[in-house]
């Protein structure tokens, strides 16, 4: 009996410490992917600071230095770092 007792014990403490704030991160990841609009600043997972110029579903072009546009996922995106 002791023993299943430790067991429920120590599922609660790893989803607790582990698996739901994993889970919050991704519901906020996925919220922002869903939010970005044209104009945003943002950074990519790669590093690449740039502004939003166009997007569509699943791709955005990025305008950075010089007036060059790149293309990437959405789910490249690592944060939107807008001065508000």
């Amino acid at each position: 009996m002791e023993a299943i007792i430790m067991l429920v014990l120590m599922f609660a403490i790893f989803y607790f410490l582990l698996i739901r704030p994993q889970q919050k991160r991704q519901k906020q990841v996925k919220e922002m992917h869903s939010n970005l609009q044209k104009g945003d600043r943002i950074v990519t997972i790669g590093g690449i600071h740039g502004t939003i110029d166009a997007l569509d579903e699943d791709k955005i072009i990025v305008a950075v230095e010089n007036d060059h546009k790149l293309t990437f996922d959405r789910n490249s995106v690592r944060d939107v770092v807008n001065e508000d």
